[in-house]
């Protein structure tokens, strides 16, 4: 089994975001679409649009997972508005499927605020 690179799974969160209808504006290693900026001091994997929803995907690694300032991190960017209407964004986190319920622990966490901002998402660690 070959393990996955991050480019990849960010191709797998991508495929997420379409299945929900969302439009991808920006992502990191794509060839056509530019790389989206930084929130705050953040960097992110990826901004899609549905109607006057903005989504913002992150894609995590284990090691990320481990790490205490990732509770910081991801209660930022949940509670994150859009600059013009004003509107809640929704935060999609990409984690390997073998780690899904150590995220969702780890978002039980947070405000409620933040915890209604936040979807998980299981990408393939690894391929056969």
């Amino acid at each position: 089994m070959k393990k996955l690179t991050r480019q990849e799974r960010v191709d797998a969160l991508i495929e997420q975001f379409w299945r929900k209808g969302y439009l991808t504006v920006s992502r990191r290693y794509g060839k056509y679409l530019p790389e989206p900026n930084p929130v705050g001091k953040y960097a992110i994997d990826a901004v899609a649009k549905y109607r006057r929803k903005i989504a913002v995907g992150l894609v995590l690694e284990a090691e990320e997972l481990n790490d205490p300032k990732i509770i910081s991190k991801l209660n930022f960017l949940a509670s994150r508005n859009s600059n013009y209407s004003n509107r809640n964004t929704t935060l999609y986190v990409g984690v390997p499927e073998d780690l899904i319920l150590k995220a969702e622990m780890i978002v039980a966490g947070l405000d409620s605020n933040a915890q209604n901002n936040i979807k998980i998402i299981g990408v393939p660690s690894s391929k056969n």
